[in-house]
This record gives C-alpha cells, sequence and structure tokens, in this order.
C-alpha cells in the first residue's frame, strides 16, 4: 500500500478524515423526514489532495490499491471515482469550479457492512475541498452536498442521515437528529452500556438492492395517506387500512419513529435493548430487509446474558448487526458469538469493540 507522497510523488496540499457510522435506532426513517439515532465509528476514511500534475483526475485508492484518471466534467467515471466526481461537481455547484485533482484515498470503514462507507468518502473528500479552496459552507452544508452526490451520481436515493453522521457526530455520543428540522443534540450511551458490531460476512450493495424500491413504496403510501411525508402518518388505524405491501412499510416508518423519540428521551440500557430488539423485528417482518444471516446474528447476541438488545444496522439486505452490551464484556461477547456465527460456515468479522488500523 502506497501513501500519497509515494504514489504522485509530491506532499499533499490538503487532507481530511471523516468516520464511517453505525445506527442505533430510525432504519429507513430519514428519507421519510423522520428521527434518527447513529454514532459514529472509530473506522475512518482519509482523503488527500493536490492540483493535477497533468490535467487530468487522478485517484488512487490505497485500500483499494486501484487508480482511476478521468477528464473533469466529462463523462462520469465508474466505480467509487463517481463519488469523488459527484462530490466536486456538488462544489461546482455551490459556485466554485473545482480544478481537476490528484486524490489520494485510503480508509478502514469497511465496504458493504452497512457503516456508510460511502458517506464517509463523500464527507472526507468535500472536507478536503474545502480545505484545499478555502470555502465556507458549514459541516451541515456539506452533508447535504454529499447526499447529493450519492443520489445524483451513484443512483443511490438515500436519506441524510449517513452524510449528517459523519459529517457533526462523534464516536463518544449517539446523535438525535430530526432530519426534517435537522435540530439534533449529542447524548450518551445508557449508562453502563457499550456496543459490539459484527459484520455477517453477506456483503450489500444499495444501488445493487431494493432500496430505491422501499422508498418508492413509502412514497406511495404517504400519498394515499395524504400527506407529504410518513413522518406525518395519521396514526396506526389509517395506516392499517392500506393495501399491503404499503401498509406494512407505513407501519414500520411509524413505529420506528416512535421508538427513536422514545430512546432520545433517555432510557436505561433495558428498555433501549427492548427497542433495538422491535426495530430488528420490524425490519424483518414489515421492511422485509432482513436476511437470515443478520437474524442469525441477533438471535446469538440477544441469547448473552449481558446483551441487552440487538438489531441490524443499515439499510439491510447484508452487512453488520449492533448491539448493546453491558459495559466492559463487548470483547468477549462478541468473540464467543462470532465463533458459534462461524461455526455454520459464514464468514463474520468483529468490526466493534475491535479498534480500527490507523489510516
Amino acid at each position: 500500500m502506497k501513501s500519497a507522497e509515494e504514489f504522485f510523488g509530491r506532499t499533499p496540499e490538503a487532507d481530511a478524515y471523516a468516520p464511517g457510522r453505525v445506527n442505533l435506532l430510525g432504519e429507513h426513517t430519514d428519507y421519510n423526514l423522520g428521527f434518527v439515532l447513529p454514532i459514529a465509528t472509530p473506522q475512518r476514511t482519509y482523503v488527500a489532495l493536490s492540483h493535477s500534475a497533468n490535467g487530468l483526475c487522478r485517484l488512487y485508492s490505497a485500500t483499494l490499491d486501484q487508480c482511476v484518471s478521468f477528464e473533469r466534467g466529462g463523462d462520469l467515471p465508474w466505480g467509487f471515482a463517481s463519488y469523488i466526481e459527484g462530490c466536486m461537481r456538488m462544489v461546482d455547484e455551490y459556485g466554485v469550479r473545482v480544478p481537476s485533482l490528484d486524490v489520494y484515498v485510503d480508509s478502514t470503514v469497511p465496504m458493504g457492512s452497512g457503516l456508510s462507507s460511502s458517506a464517509a468518502l463523500e464527507v472526507a473528500m468535500l472536507r478536503a475541498v474545502r480545505k484545499l479552496l478555502g470555502l465556507e459552507f458549514d459541516d451541515v452544508a456539506l452533508a447535504k452536498m454529499a447526499q447529493q452526490a450519492e443520489i445524483r451520481f451513484a443512483g443511490v436515493m438515500c436519506g441524510l442521515m449517513d452524510q449528517m453522521a459523519s459529517s457533526v457526530a462523534d464516536r463518544e455520543h449517539m446523535l438525535f437528529l430530526d432530519i426534517r428540522s435537522l435540530e439534533r443534540r449529542l447524548m450518551p450511551l445508557p449508562e453502563g452500556s457499550e456496543l459490539i458490531v459484527i459484520d455477517s460476512g453477506v456483503p450489500r450493495k444499495l444501488s445493487a438492492s431494493k432500496y430505491n424500491e422501499r422508498r418508492s413504496e413509502c412514497e406511495q403510501a404517504a400519498r394515499l395517506l395524504g400527506v407529504s411525508s410518513l413522518r406525518d402518518a395519521p396514526g396506526l388505524a389509517q395506516i392499517e387500512r392500506l393495501p399491503q405491501p404499503l401498509r406494512a412499510r407505513a407501519r414500520h416508518v411509524f413505529t420506528e419513529n416512535a421508538r427513536v423519540q422514545e430512546a432520545g428521551g433517555g432510557v436505561d440500557a433495558v428498555r433501549f435493548g427492548e427497542l433495538m430488539n422491535a426495530s430488528h423485528q420490524s425490519l424483518k417482518d414489515d421492511f422485509e430487509v432482513s436476511i437470515p444471516a443478520l437474524d442469525r446474528l441477533t438471535e446469538l447476541l440477544r441469547a448473552q446474558e449481558d446483551v441487552y438488545g440487538a438489531r441490524l444496522t443499515g439499510a439491510g439486505f447484508g452487512g453488520a448487526c449492533v448491539a448493546l452490551c453491558r459495559k466492559g464484556v463487548a470483547a468477549g461477547v462478541s468473540a464467543r458469538v462470532l465463533m458459534q456465527y462461524n461455526d455454520g460456515g459464514q464468514q463474520g468479522r468483529i468490526l466493534l469493540p475491535e479498534s480500527a488500523s490507523p489510516v
């Protein structure tokens, strides 16, 4: 793995980091303008920039050991380079033309695990561009630009939670966020608790999943209910009159918003775990985004004496599970669960509490 200096032959002019995130509650509520409760992870993405030496953008991913060259403003480049060009085009629209750049990327945020490696890449890139060009957009504006880059240039109709978490959250506090108003506050984890995150070993890619289909179903349900967003659904009685699968989709969003708001009001670890368990059941039954591997992981985690609750994290269709456990036991519990899980032939791995390798 080469450093930026080794690959491009000079010291970067600007650089920046951004964390991944684990969502604790509030899945598929962000694009319904509801409430979410993520926390930043110790894993981070690093981006370093310099003005191009040859007029072309050159992008090197140390993580993938891949290099892509492309012309600014031309055809959208393939793969991860589309996120980089998408971010630069959003800055163009902000009113400052981004020149051709040499871009170095390294990351410990795992891809395909539901920890939002894409948002970490977008936010780190925009932070580095902001520093390089001396721009003045704030962290919320940056998150919005990152979201639009993913929607318009990667084809994922995402909400704003991931980019806000990467832009304004930290790893010591949960971020209670109202997506509609963007009012937010940082909250500690329930007293005496800590987190476990285990990757199922089943990678997921939202652009190749039914993620956009779920969003479309939520929009259809909102129209039938006569509201602009499912955040404003009038109640379960009216939701139960909807046809399937819209009824189930709306029921998940309605109950998930209620779970986040309850947790945001302050609950103990036992109750927080119950809310996580209920969230996973709703994601499995009503939103239909879980898979057998994620269900198996949550069952194994919940069977541990010191675990309060567990659920899939991220949009589903693969990725990781998160659990809340008694403080001080996460390493032992996660090791036991992983051993049991992988005995069935899976390829799971612990993402927390293992510390991330330094970038």
